[in-house]
């Protein structure tokens, strides 16, 4: 049986689990990691959960099969038997790096107190970020041990293409596939991702630990 990081990696090769309408049940790489991870007509769901009891909640929904492991009561199954708390299920794409430095002038966050930074270390491990004019480049190691990016653009400068440069940047600074997640709503973020290089490959939803510092933290 795959490992959920062996299908990250496959994923960002473009080889993807077989679109066979099935869902494959792994247990979670780590105490931190659990969720749901949605492609093409295959679902994984990451959990220490009986497999048995999965299958069953899935099979008693009312639902086009292909979507119900995202499904909103189902969701609120998992949540409620494993006592965990939900984050939004976010579209997901993956870029691969670039050769070369970046274009775009970007000057290392050394401060560990950096709002950016304490937030993505709720989150993942490993974090970096990056100050360019008008925004912030963070990346880490978040689900199986993945290297995630996000970018933040300062309301003043948006709608110049920093989101853009900013995912571009990240894939000449990284030495491996590049991660985001995107909410499905935030169309000028998953724009920008696209035109970078990113490919959309699928949907996800993370489960947290209760009573961790994610939870009681508000994101600014």
């Amino acid at each position: 049986m795959e490992s959920v990081r062996e299908i990250l990696d496959g994923v960002a090769r473009g080889v993807f689990p077989p679109a066979d309408g099935r869902t494959t049940v792994l247990p979670g790489p780590g105490p931190r990691h659990a969720g749901v991870l949605a492609f093409t007509a295959h679902s994984v769901v990451v959990t220490d959960e009986d497999p048995a009891w999965v299958y069953e909640a899935l099979r008693a929904l009312d639902c086009d099969p292909l979507s119900a492991a995202l499904h909103p009561r189902f969701l609120a199954a998992l949540l409620e038997r494993t006592g965990r708390r939900a984050e939004t299920v976010d579209a997901v794409l993956v870029a691969g790096p670039l050769p070369g430095v970046p274009a775009l002038a970007l000057t290392e966050i050394q401060d560990a107190g950096h709002p950016r930074i304490r937030y993505a270390r709720e989150r993942r491990d490993e974090v970096r970020a990056w100050q360019a004019d008008g925004g912030v480049l963070v990346t880490g190691r978040g689900t199986a041990g993945r290297l995630e990016v996000s970018v933040e653009v300062d309301e003043t400068a948006r709608e110049r293409g920093l989101g853009r440069r900013l995912a571009g940047a990240a894939r000449r600074l990284a030495e491996e596939p590049l991660w985001a997640q995107v909410a499905p709503g935030n169309a000028r973020s998953l724009r920008a991702f696209q035109a970078a290089g990113y490919a959309a490959v699928g949907a996800e939803l993370l489960l947290r630990l209760p009573g961790s510092a994610e939870d009681a933290r508000v994101p600014q």
